[in-house]
């Protein structure tokens, strides 16, 4: 089988794609920045201005700033390949924080108190109905880029006013204060395949890897663990990092990243992580494959059986024996519909049988 990871090149993915050679024939590195789209009669995709390959498995992944190309990609790409783990809808829905915050409330999945406002002056009027210290968050960012803390009415009000004159969309959403500390849990279709806990550095409130944080091996509860699972479930990412914060009533849901970064998370696992990513996909591209041959010829069949209704069928081959017996085809017993259960009368001449039920 053929595979292809398409993504922006990072370590995370070269450590996965790597891993994947150990199962499939062959793996290629596709670039998405040079990935091209056409939709329309003549279209489809292209990379380095050549019509994509084939593949019975792609593992499509991005930043948030191409989640329009990354869902165009994969729209195109479903029904056309076996197995991609993550569906079209995922790119938009995943890489807005608003959109997978309504997502997780439709399914009663715990996060912090959130609000969201039409306009920086409906804003300032929440501000004095929540509790301090509040979280201001663009939807669209990753790596904790775009998250801001503020601790009173007036310094949340002065970031209102920022964020009005870049004309930007944001999230209000409760601190829960955790000293500084989140969890990511790496979620591999109905398994948590390992954790770890992010700490900030001195001074700073933002635990992600990129902003300093340092990360700790751990197991997670029992909880937490249903909890990050359901997460990815409704997202309907099978490949997916989820983001939690041990609140004072339990876990809660911060975000999901369904481009998570693996150096953090593989050095402080005992497993490693590229491998069973990779084993993952194997299996259900397997999966996908014989269930897709197995229905294209369960087609055939029934086409064959449609037309032998009215229309015998000749088949040229090469005969069987079995001592003095000679043995059919599958594909004549099947079309003629011959059983054991039944009786036949056979008119034998040289060269010649025909065999008619009675």
């Amino acid at each position: 089988m053929k595979a292809a990871v398409i993504s922006l090149g990072s370590k995370s993915s070269e450590m996965t794609a790597e891993a994947m050679k150990k199962y499939f024939a062959e793996v290629d590195q596709i670039n998405l920045k040079n990935i091209e789209v056409n939709l329309g009669k003549e279209g489809g995709i292209f990379y380095e201005g050549q019509l994509m390959k084939k593949y019975d498995c792609i593992y499509l992944k991005g930043s948030f700033r191409y989640a329009n190309l990354l869902r165009s990609i994969a729209a195109l790409l479903e029904g056309h390949v076996a197995y991609m783990p993550l569906p079209s809808a995922c790119f938009t829905t995943v890489h807005n924080k608003l959109l997978t915050h309504l997502i997780l409330e439709q399914h009663n999945i715990p996060m912090p108190r959130t609000y969201i406002s039409s306009t920086v002056e409906a804003s300032k009027l929440l501000l004095n109905r929540v509790a301090y210290p509040i979280v201001m968050k663009f939807p669209e960012g990753t790596q904790g880029k775009g998250v801001m803390f503020a601790d009173s009415p007036s310094s949340a009000s002065s970031l209102l006013d920022a964020l009005g004159a870049l004309n930007q969309p944001f999230i209000v959403q409760e601190y829960v204060e955790t000293g500084g500390a989140d969890i990511r849990a790496l979620v591999i279709g109905n398994k948590v395949i390992a954790a770890m806990k992010r700490q900030a550095k001195t001074g700073e409130k933002r635990s992600n890897l990129h902003s300093g944080g340092s990360p700790v091996f751990m197991t997670l509860t029992m909880e937490a663990t249903k909890i990050a699972i359901e997460t990815a479930k409704a997202l309907k990412a099978e490949i997916c990092g989820v983001d939690m914060l041990e609140g004072p009533f339990g876990p809660v849901v911060i975000e999901a990243n369904i481009s998570p970064g693996l150096q953090g998370i593989n050095s402080v696992s005992a497993i490693d992580i590229p491998h069973e990513i990779a084993a993952y996909l194997y299996q259900k591209t397997k999966e996908a494959v014989y269930t897709k041959n197995n229905v294209d010829a369960a087609e055939v069949m029934r086409e064959i059986s449609l037309e032998t209704q009215s229309n015998p069928q000749s088949i040229i081959t090469s005969l069987s024996f079995r001592g003095e017996r000679i043995l059919l085809p599958e594909l004549i017993t099947k079309m003629a519909k011959l059983s054991q259960e039944k009786e036949y009368c056979f008119k034998a001449s040289q060269g010649k049988v025909e065999i008619e039920e009675l």
